[in-house]
């Protein structure tokens, strides 16, 4: 849309990396132990200009969180901004209908994500609750939840943008004023791994036609599509009056197509050509021609417009192609998301699948030009992950949706801005409770020297006393016992470990123990090879099949 809204997508439906997770380090841990749980755990520390969000108690936590490329620190309920101020009933409802395809998994979670399966318990809670207020709901999220504050690895706030549903005009057949097709998927476009007839094809990665019986080549792009090298052939669902509400469409991923007897047909994203999303604003703001700060869908439709050549040429710069699908949803219905539950205006967004699992519930905290394009509207709202987009990527990034018409699309279409992110993670993934199962690393060896050998410790000097050689330096004497001689003798060669520990300066001299020397490195055995005439029964095993 203007340079970072995702075309091919299942937005209605629709749609990096090193792993470095920082986790909180809080205060009041001795140094030590933090540092060793955090080395054991694989975790970094949060950042500096994070900590300050960090929680008012006492205890360390370690998440056992993955989550590439990403950083996040444990916050409290009352550090989250607007929290108490917001509508959590409305993010319940939302939240309770993602739960429906959640409870329905039978198989295993999906273990690559850093949440895997932690929502089907609160999604069982959620689904026996009968909550009917606001401050419920926010009971409910703040028992099953932890909020942790999510960002960029090196950065500290996110990214979102909007977007809606369009409501076109358009004809069921061509006319003079109706000239653009839109297209449903075409019979020879496959994707590997995918059955052709699955509802949905991914949106990512190659598209290919096939020649023949065999050969594979990518497919058509969108400059070829435009000129007609898919027409005649029956795909045409409707038409539309110009190529620029079709491409608009695209990059939302559904529309509303009324028609002149008052009918609407509702589409949504079934499959894509294979080639990668190119932002038309981003190439406008390349060439000097809309300003970066200026930028806004409404901009580049009204460019478009203006210079139908020019964006004839833009348009085929990006050579994705979106191809859609007749959906049986009524003109109240909103649009379904990737998810397959109906997208919730203002509480549903947008969010990486490769990273996040759907039915998450996010805590957006941004400023944004809900009410003008210059206004700075406090926005403070829980929503839930329903949905994703190509070009939705990273652990903090989210396409807000607004739901359907023209107000949905100004709003949507000027929001470009920054945003803090808190994820809301379930208690499942508790750190402390995790923590009491980490095993505990052993013993140091040298404790256990100590007791078996205590006879070569240093013995503890006196002031008329000559100090002795360190224990370390001191060469074995014939009349020092051995190890193996400690082993097959310990009564003889050394006292009990309880005898030990009742002598004066025992404690000082088990503080300080001499590690054993290296057993020296023995010559490797060198055998002499055997020829073939020693071993004549292998080589007839070998030739005669003899097993």
């Amino acid at each position: 849309m203007f340079g970072h809204l995702p075309e091919t997508s299942d937005r209605a439906i629709r749609t990096g990396s090193w792993s470095a997770p920082a986790a909180s380090i809080k205060r009041g841990c001795r140094a030590a132990v933090c540092a060793a749980l955090a080395a054991a755990c694989g975790f970094a520390p949060a950042p500096a200009d994070a900590r300050h969000h960090l929680p008012r108690h006492r205890h360390a936590a370690v998440w056992p969180l993955e989550i590439p490329n990403g950083q996040y620190v444990p916050v409290g309920w009352d550090d989250v901004a607007g929290w108490r101020d917001d509508d959590q009933l409305a993010a319940f409802k939302a939240f309770r209908a993602s739960c429906k395809p959640i409870a329905a998994q039978r198989g295993p979670p999906n273990e690559t994500k850093p949440l895997g399966g932690s929502l089907r318990e609160p999604c069982r809670i959620a689904r026996a609750t009968d909550i009917s207020e606001p401050a419920e709901a926010r009971g409910f999220f703040e028992r099953h939840f932890r909020p942790v504050r999510i960002s960029k690895l090196g950065e500290t706030d996110g990214f979102v943008t909007g977007y809606y549903e369009p409501v076109l005009d358009g004809s069921r057949t061509q006319t003079d004023v109706y000239t653009v097709p839109v297209y449903r998927r075409p019979s020879n476009l496959f994707v590997r791994g995918v059955s052709q007839g699955a509802s949905g094809l991914p949106n990512k990665g190659e598209v290919f036609r096939k020649i023949g019986r065999r050969k594979l080549v990518p497919y058509y792009d969108r400059g070829a599509i435009e000129d007609g090298v898919i027409a005649g052939r029956g795909l045409e669902l409707c038409w539309l009056k110009s190529q620029t509400d079709l491409l608009f469409t695209q990059i939302q991923g559904s529309a509303r197509v009324r028609f002149d007897d008052g009918t609407t047909l509702r589409i949504n994203y079934d499959a894509h050509n294979g080639y990668p999303y190119t932002p038309v604003g981003r190439i406008l703001i390349e060439r000097n021609i809309i300003p970066k700060e200026q930028m806004s869908m409404q901009r580049i439709r009204q460019w478009m417009e203006d210079n139908p050549d020019g964006a004839n040429e833009l348009r085929r710069q990006n050579r994705s192609y979106v191809f859609f699908r007749a959906v049986d949803l009524s003109d109240k219905d909103e649009a379904v998301g990737a998810q397959g539950v109906p997208l919730t205006p203002g509480r549903s967004i947008a969010v990486d699948k490769a990273l996040h699992v759907y039915g998450t519930p996010f805590f957006i905290e941004a400023d944004l030009p809900i009410e003008s394009e210059q206004s700075k509207t406090p926005y403070r709202r829980l929503m839930v992950a329903q949905d994703t987009g190509s070009a939705i990527v990273g652990p903090a990034r989210a396409d807000l949706y607004f739901g359907a018409g023209a107000e949905a699309g100004r709003v949507s279409g000027r929001l470009r801005h920054g945003a803090r992110f808190v994820m809301l993670l379930p208690n499942s993934l508790d750190p402390m409770a995790r923590a009491r199962t980490m095993p505990l690393p052993e013993a140091r060896p040298s404790a256990k020297i100590a007791k078996l050998f205590p006879h070569l410790q240093q013995p503890k000097s006196t002031g008329d006393q000559k100090p002795a050689e360190p224990a370390s330096v001191v060469a074995p004497s014939a009349t020092a016992p051995s190890v193996e001689a400690a082993k097959s003798a310990p009564s003889a060669a050394a006292p009990s470990a309880a005898e030990s520990a009742n002598k004066p300066g025992a404690a000082a001299a088990t503080a300080a123990v001499p590690l054993p020397e290296a057993r020296p490195a023995a010559a490797p055995e060198i055998r002499p090879a055997r020829s073939r005439q020693h071993r004549p029964w292998r080589h007839h095993r070998r030739w005669h099949g003899v097993r």
